[in-house]
Order: structure tokens, then C-alpha cells, then sequence
């Protein structure tokens, strides 16, 4: 009998902590089903370590992994289990480079501002490892996510608190009215495979080749740009409205997935909020290399460089100008940590989320909570969070013992959209035209642009777009939720994909399905009437409202989006199973590293693991796979039901604790699961485990309550981590022994 092979994917922060208590504990009951279980490093961390391998001896090598994976997507034996990683800003990855320095990595220092060819190359090397490096490779098929009946009736039974909204509220949702992407989005579809240039021509005609680009045959290719001129007008119009309306101001972008464009939306607020500022200390700032786009921490950590004198006069200014603006929305109000301090702090999905949870309020500067402009530029997705937030205004607060559930399909298949878009974004070096001109030299797009101006191509493959719509009219019949397709016809690419979308419909046997297109407020508006009304619906989007929405209504609805179910079914045959979002992973580290307890919930692994393994029985490994599998399904019911999540205080459960139940659950399941060998196996683990309950949990308990040391946060010693995430030696011996 071949083996089937599980891809568990080594990443970050605090799944990856995770994976040190729980993959020995998956490696043990999976030991015996025909499958291998290897762990594959594409951390931030391993990622540098690999990019530049050549610099380094023997013993720190790394292989880059990451173009392993890249490899077996497109093959049909591809079984990927996925953790969220760090998407990369700039901020972290210069800690990451300086702890692997620290650890005796011969690592080079990231060039902010390179000058000679040695440091552009080096830029570009390090380029490749910021935003999304990682999801564009793996994810070579489209979205398919939703919570589970088991985490839904969790959610019934213990329902997470969602603060009061005042029908007096000021929260509003500000957006650009014009010059924006939304409105300057023009788009083609290809009729043929062909090389298009992307080509700036400036005021004098000189023109300049940007890049060449190869598009397939029914390609829907497009582009957009930004005026930044009238995005600084509109920042300056926000803040002093939030000013004179006495609310706090909040900006929420996409800074780590879009690391080419956000970045300067991001560091544009900055430059509007501290205008006097830079009016002031310009030439300061400049000769210390300080960059808007990297946030506040930039300026912290180059400010040294400047005269004592010279940093209390900036030190001032800035506490001046936090005291005349608007007040400013805080990440951390008692370490006086803004919204604009690192691009990476504030991100959109995760954060218009936890404002509505909050009462549609973020924390001020003095610690308490306050209504807030949710200012999110463009406009083409700002106008479904208006639409939401106004309901909630109207209507009240959710209710997650009540609501419904907003399932999602989502085009992400070959680096689809607007994620697809960071090799084809550029800025102007000066006011003129950027041409899209096909090989007979006919222009097929034609932007006007002033220098400095965001300009950015973006592409959804023909594959891509039918194999999507196609898994929505599945997703569809195996739910009998309807279907709504969030695309708006009077945007220059939802039209084009509406028109393929009606062609795959046509031929596709639609009866009992119900189907709607509707550009996203009129989508949000008909969801969130069947929300409250306690119906499902699938959301069927695009990439970037599919990462927007499955954190939306996942966290109303459960609390958090992690206990997402989120299957990659890959064009090429296989599967990626991703486990859930990491927005909250840096808290919960920076909680582990100060009183060693984790309050990750790894509910997202167990449910990847358990269609991992149905696959896998596809692949070869053995029918005793299933059995396993289903086993687990019910551990994991059991686990919810029971409430063995992870709490949030030291003393209370942790992630290692909820681990123990787990392996509790699944072995009961498996002692009693029909199959003789099994329920051999398994009755005495089962038994162990239940009779050393309170030894282990005791042994997990006194290793809490202080600080705990890894080795590293970003690249942890794996020695010392796989301590701290095994510290109950009786837990241990039975797993080991299984």
C-alpha cells in the first residue's frame, strides 16, 4: 500500500507554538493509517534563512520550502495543512532580520533607501519576502469557507459578547468620493495569449517600458489608479470632521497583503495628521531616513540619531499636534501606541471586525472607549462596510445566539485580483500616462497619473473565474443557501467577470439553486436582512472581500475567524486546508512570553486535520484513515460542547490544556469506534489519559504566571519552545507511548 503524505505547514507566532504541543499528539494517532505527517518551514523567519543560504555554513542552511510547496499544489497528491503566517510589513520583517543576526545568522540589513546596485538587489531579494509571499503559491485553486454545525451550535450555547450599539452613535465609514481606484478602474478581457506592456509615457512623450506581462487567452486583465493629491484633501477633511464631531479617527487598510500600495495610503495619514510636523523638522526627518509608510516606529527607532535637543523638540511636537487633531484611535492606549504606529497593527479585516464587536468604538487616548470614523480610502469595498455599519446603527447590535451564517466562496485561484496585483504596481516619477498596449501596438487601457500617484494592474485567470463560479453552484446544492455573486456591474472588472460568470451559469444545471449578482452594498443589504432573520447565505466574492467577509462574520458569529473551516480545493486535484486567521497571534504571544499561557485556539487545526485526512484516504492512505478521521470529528464536537476551548487567564485552560481534552476526546472516539484494532490500541489511552487528568493539567498550571523564554519570537529555539508547549511529562509519555 502507497502512503498518502500530510504537508503540516511551520509558521509563526502563536499557531506555531500551537504545533509543538499538537503535532506529536496528530503524528501518534495518525501512526498507523498508511500517512506521513512532515512539517515544512515557511515562517517569515525560515523564509529569510532560505533567501540567503548562501551566505551561511552548513549548519544554517535552509531549504526554501516554500517553492517545495509551490511545486506539489500543482500536483493531485497535494495535501496541505496551512497555518496563518506573518504577512509581512516592513517593520517586522527588519525585527525578524535582526533577531536572526542576534542568533549568529549572517543575514544582510534590509536597505531602506538603497543607493548602490548591491543594495538594490538586495532590496529585491528582500522584496520577495514581505506582504503575501506565501498565499499566492499555495493557493492555487479557489476559497471555500465556512463554520462548521459543530462550531455554530458552540457558538448558540455559549454565545461571545458583543457590546451595545447607542442608536446615538457617531461611527461612521468615510471613503474618497472621486480619483480613486473605484472610479478609475478600467479593464479588458484578452482574446488571445499575448505579452502586453505596461508602458509611462510622460508630458513630453518619452516613454518608458515598466514591465511586460504575458496574458492568457479570456484573461480578464485590469487596472486601476489613485490620486493621491485628493486621497491627502480627503484625509485632511476626515480628520477634522472627526475633530469637530469629537470622535476618534481610525484608519484601516491592508498594509501586509497589499505591501506595495497600502503602505503609502498608510503613510500618507501620517504625513496629512502630522503636517506641521514635517513642516517644521522636514529636513530632520529626511537626513534621519525617516518613511511615513513604515509608521511612527520608524521615526522611533532613527531617532536616536538625531541631537538630544533636536528629539525632545519632535518629541513635543508630535504630543502637540496628538493634543490639537482629532483624537486618535489606539492600538494600545496604556503604552500610547496610535493606529499610525507600524502598518501592520491596524488591518482591515481583522479591525472594522473588532470595532463593530466593540459597540462600533475604539479605545482613545485616554483609555476608554469612543465612536470612531472608520476611514477606509477607496472606495470600491469602503461602501459594504457603510452598509453594515449603518444597519448596525439602525438596528442594533447582532445577536450570535441568533444570527445566521454568511458562508463564503471566494476567486483566489492564480493569484486572482487585486492580491495579484504587487509586481504590477507603480508610482509615477512624474505626471503623465501609464498604457496597457498589447503586441501590435494598440493601447488597450490609458491612465492619466501625476507623479507619485498609485498605479496598479490586476488579473483573474479564465480557469480561475468558471472554476469558482462552478464551486459556488456546488457549494450551493450541498447547502440550499442561496448563492450571492458580490460583483458590481458598474465597475470595470466585476463586469467583465459578470459576463464570464453568466456564461459558466448557462450551462450549469441550476435547478433548486437560487442565485443573485449585486454589487456589495445591495449584497450586504440583502445578507444582513436573512442574517438577522437567523438564514445562511453563501457570499460568492472576489479575493479581497473574501479575506474582508470571512473575518466579518465569522468573528460576529463566533467570535472569532479562526474556527473557520477554510478548504482550498486545488485546480490541479489535491488540497490546501487552511486553519483559520492569525490577526490575533502577536497578542497572544506577547502573553505567552510575559506569563506562559496561550490562549490560541487550535479548533481551526482540528477541523483542517479532519478533511485532510478524508483526502488523504483518496491518496492512498489507509481505510482506517476514515475511521480516524471521524473519530476526531466527534472529539472535536465533544471538545465544544464541553467548553475546552482555551480561556484567556493564567490558571484558567490553555492551549496546551484544551490539547490534552482533545487527545482525550479522540481516543474515547477511537476506543469505541467499531474497529477492533482501534478500540485495542486506544481503550488503555484512553484510560490513561482520563485517570491522570488532574496530574496533567496540574503540571501544565505550574508552569504558568511567569515569563517564559523561547528562544526567539520570531525564530524560536525549537528545544526550548517544544518545553514550554510540553511541560506535563506524564501528558507526554502516554502520547509518546502511543
Amino acid at each position: 500500500m502507497r502512503k498518502a503524505k500530510v504537508v503540516w505547514t511551520k509558521i509563526d507566532e502563536a499557531p506555531a507554538l500551537a504545533t509543538y504541543s499538537l503535532l506529536p499528539i496528530v503524528k501518534a494517532f495518525t501512526k498507523d493509517a498508511g500517512i506521513d505527517i512532515e512539517l515544512r518551514d515557511i515562517s517569515l523567519a525560515g523564509r529569510v534563512i532560505a533567501e540567503f543560504s548562501d551566505r551561511l555554513p552548513e549548519d544554517k542552511k535552509q531549504a526554501d520550502e516554500l517553492a517545495y510547496l509551490g511545486e506539489l499544489v500543482l500536483k493531485p497528491e497535494a495535501n496541505i495543512i496551512k497555518l496563518p503566517n506573518i504577512s509581512a510589513s516592513i517593520p517586522q520583517l527588519v525585527a525578524t532580520i535582526k533577531e536572526l543576526q542576534a542568533q549568529g545568522y549572517d543575514i544582510p540589513d534590509f536597505p531602506e533607501e538603497p543607493k548602490t546596485a548591491e543594495e538594490v538587489e538586495l532590496r529585491k531579494r528582500f522584496s520577495k519576502l514581505l506582504g503575501s509571499a506565501v498565499n499566492p503559491v499555495l493557493r492555487q485553486g479557489n476559497s471555500d469557507r465556512r463554520l462548521s454545525k459543530a462550531v455554530k451550535e458552540y457558538a448558540k450555547k455559549f454565545p461571545h459578547k458583543m457590546r451595545d450599539v447607542s442608536p446615538d452613535s457617531k461611527s461612521y465609514v468615510a471613503h474618497m468620493e472621486k480619483n480613486d481606484f473605484y472610479q478609475n478602474e478600467q479593464s479588458f478581457i484578452s482574446d488571445k495569449d499575448q505579452t502586453v506592456k505596461l508602458v509611462f509615457e510622460g508630458k513630453d512623450g518619452k516613454t518608458e517600458v515598466l514591465k511586460e506581462v504575458d496574458v492568457k487567452k479570456g484573461e480578464v486583465f485590469s487596472a486601476s489608479s489613485l490620486n493621491r493629491r485628493t486621497l491627502r484633501d480627503f484625509y485632511e477633511a476626515v480628520i477634522n470632521d472627526a475633530k469637530e464631531k469629537d470622535i476618534l479617527f481610525s484608519l484601516h487598510v491592508k498594509a501586509t497583503m497589499m505591501k506595495i500600495s497600502d503602505p503609502v495610503l498608510f503613510g500618507d495619514a501620517i504625513r496629512v495628521y502630522f503636517k506641521e510636523l514635517f513642516d517644521e523638522f522636514g529636513k530632520e526627518l529626511e537626513e534621519i531616513g525617516f518613511d511615513p509608510n513604515n509608521g511612527l516606529v520608524d521615526l522611533e527607532n532613527k531617532l536616536s540619531k538625531l541631537p538630544e535637543g533636536v528629539q525632545k523638540d519632535i518629541k513635543d511636537k508630535i504630543q502637540e499636534i496628538l493634543q490639537k487633531n482629532a483624537r486618535m484611535y489606539m492600538v494600545d492606549s496604556d503604552a500610547g501606541i496610535t493606529n499610525l504606529h507600524a502598518p501592520n497593527d491596524v488591518i482591515i479585516d481583522a479591525s472594522i471586525p473588532a470595532v463593530i464587536k466593540n459597540g462600533l468604538q475604539g479605545w482613545g487616548p485616554d483609555g476608554n472607549t469612543a465612536d470612531t470614523v472608520i476611514t477606509v480610502p477607496d472606495r470600491t469595498y469602503a461602501r459594504m462596510y457603510k452598509e453594515i455599519v449603518s444597519d448596525i446603527v439602525k438596528n442594533g447590535q447582532f445577536d450570535p445566539a441568533k444570527v445566521g451564517t454568511v458562508q463564503n466562496v471566494g476567486l483566489m485561484a492564480k493569484k486572482a485580483e487585486e492580491y495579484g496585483s504587487h509586481d504590477k504596481t507603480f508610482f509615477p516619477p512624474e505626471d503623465g500616462y501609464i498604457k496597457t498596449i498589447d503586441e501590435d501596438g494598440n493601447t488597450l487601457m490609458c491612465h492619466e497619473v501625476e507623479e507619485g500617484d498609485i498605479w496598479r494592474a490586476y488579473s483573474a485567470k479564465d480557469e480561475a473565474v468558471v472554476d469558482w463560479a462552478k464551486l459556488a453552484v456546488r457549494r450551493a446544492k450541498e447547502s440550499g443557501y442561496p448563492i450571492v455573486f458580490w460583483l458590481d456591474s458598474n465597475r470595470a472588472h466585476d463586469a467583465n467577470i459578470i459576463k464570464k460568470v453568466v456564461d459558466v451559469l448557462r450551462d450549469e444545471d441550476l435547478s433548486g439553486v437560487e442565485y443573485h449578482i449585486m454589487a456589495p452594498e445591495k449584497a450586504m443589504r440583502y445578507t444582513l436582512r436573512r442574517f438577522r432573520a437567523g438564514e445562511g447565505t453563501i457570499s460568492v466574492t472576489g479575493n479581497v472581500l473574501r479575506d474582508y467577509l470571512t473575518d466579518l462574520f465569522p468573528i460576529i458569529e463566533v467570535g472569532t475567524s479562526a474556527r473557520t473551516l477554510s478548504i482550498v480545493p486545488l485546480l490541479a486535484g489535491g488540497g490546501v486546508f487552511e486553519t483559520g486567521a492569525g490577526g490575533s497571534a502577536p497578542k497572544h504571544v506577547e502573553q505567552f512570553l510575559k506569563e506562559g499561557h496561550l490562549r490560541w485556539d487550535s479548533l481551526g487545526e482540528f477541523m483542517a486535520l479532519v478533511e485532510s485526512l478524508k483526502l488523504a484516504v483518496k491518496q492512498g492512505a489507509s481505510e482506517k484513515t476514515t475511521i480516524i478521521a471521524d473519530a476526531l470529528d466527534r472529539a472535536v464536537g465533544k471538545y465544544l460542547n464541553n467548553d475546552k476551548t482555551p480561556k484567556r487567564k493564567v490558571g484558567e485552560l490553555d492551549n496546551r490544556g484544551s490539547h490534552y481534552y482533545l487527545a482525550t476526546y479522540w481516543a474515547e472516539e477511537l476506543a469505541n469506534s467499531g474497529d477492533s484494532e482501534l478500540e485495542a490500541k486506544f481503550a488503555p489511552v484512553a484510560k490513561k489519559l482520563q485517570e491522570n487528568e488532574e496530574q496533567i493539567l496540574a503540571e501544565i498550571r505550574a508552569v504558568e504566571g511567569k515569563p517564559t523564554d523561547i528562544g526567539g519570537y520570531y525564530h524560536p529555539d525549537d528545544a526550548k519552545a517544544e518545553a514550554a508547549m510540553r511541560p506535563s511529562k506524564v501528558f507526554n509519555e502516554i502520547i509518546d507511548n502511543i
